[in-house]
């Protein structure tokens, strides 16, 4: 059976860890209310669980990229290399990517996107939906 890298979750969150193999998730989220721009998001977390298939065992690039509608990158320089061991005793291992990222800066309301790549490949996409509060008046 020939099995590809899956990814098992792909959150944007309040926060996120990996102990020990375990992935801890709180909050997730698609959309951001703002009342004035540049809005700024304090601190968020991309959460993600990779499936490595057996022979998929070694270093693997990972980047995340924030993208606002006219394909501009707005949030940090997300990449780096991971090295997935595989047991010898099972055939596939599960992977867990955390990265937390603080001040996160949208400067107009619309839609955005968190794409994840491993390989330069692009394996996933979430959306982020800034929008203005509306105006709450006392009548």
């Amino acid at each position: 059976m020939n099995e590809e890298i899956n990814i098992e979750a792909f959150l944007l969150c309040d926060a996120a860890t990996d102990q020990q193999g375990k992935l801890n998730v709180l909050g997730a989220f698609d959309t951001i209310w703002a009342k004035k721009l540049p809005a700024v998001h304090p601190a968020c977390s991309v959460a993600t669980r990779v499936r490595f298939p057996k022979d998929e065992g070694g270093s693997h690039s990972v980047k995340i990229n924030i993208i606002d509608e006219d394909g501009k990158s707005i949030g940090p320089k997300l990449e780096g290399n991971i090295n997935v061991h595989i047991r010898d005793d099972v055939n596939s291992t599960a992977t867990n990517i955390v990265l937390n990222i603080q001040g996160l800066k949208f400067e107009k309301y619309g839609q955005y996107r968190v794409d994840l790549a491993i390989d330069n490949e692009i394996m996933g996409s979430l959306p982020i939906h800034v929008i203005e509060i509306p105006n709450q008046t006392n009548l």
